[in-house]
């Protein structure tokens, strides 16, 4: 139950930042910037935060079930699971979002997959550090 809560609680928050980076960054927000600038991409964040939470959980939690179920392999040691994870939200991010507009190229693909690289490599490796996988003999210790 801590894996979901980890991936719940921190992928919306990074990958509503990341988000919201890589669309202003493409957009040319970041060309000319000064302090109020920057004050407004937080104010913006916080503002929206609410948002980045209503619409990146269902996945957050999604990538939670992946992870969860790459745990329970035994032959996939927990950094292979991390690049695992990590490699599925890339694909799965920059694959639906990446492609869109009429700037499609390498580095929007890229921007965008990297959305869903960071909260899943993160969110996989803090539940790998604080969650114990369940093994068989755990399973008859408390039995």
């Amino acid at each position: 139950m801590k894996r979901y809560v980890i991936f719940a609680a921190i992928g919306p928050l990074i990958g509503g930042l990341l988000l919201l980076f890589a669309t202003t960054y493409l957009s040319g927000y970041w060309a000319h910037t000064h302090l109020t600038e920057v004050k407004k991409f937080f104010v913006v964040l916080f503002k929206s935060l609410q948002y980045s939470y209503l619409f990146g959980l269902l996945p957050a939690l999604m990538m939670g079930a992946i992870d969860e179920i790459i745990c329970h392999i035994r032959r996939v040691s927990p950094g292979g699971r991390v690049v695992i994870v990590g490699v599925i939200g890339f694909l799965s991010t920059a694959v639906m979002y990446g492609n869109r507009g009429a700037d499609a190229g390498v580095l929007q693909f890229g921007l965008y997959g990297m959305v869903g690289l960071v909260p899943a490599t993160l969110s996989s490796w803090l539940a790998n550090k604080f969650c114990a996988p369940v093994t068989a003999e755990a399973k008859q210790a408390s039995a």
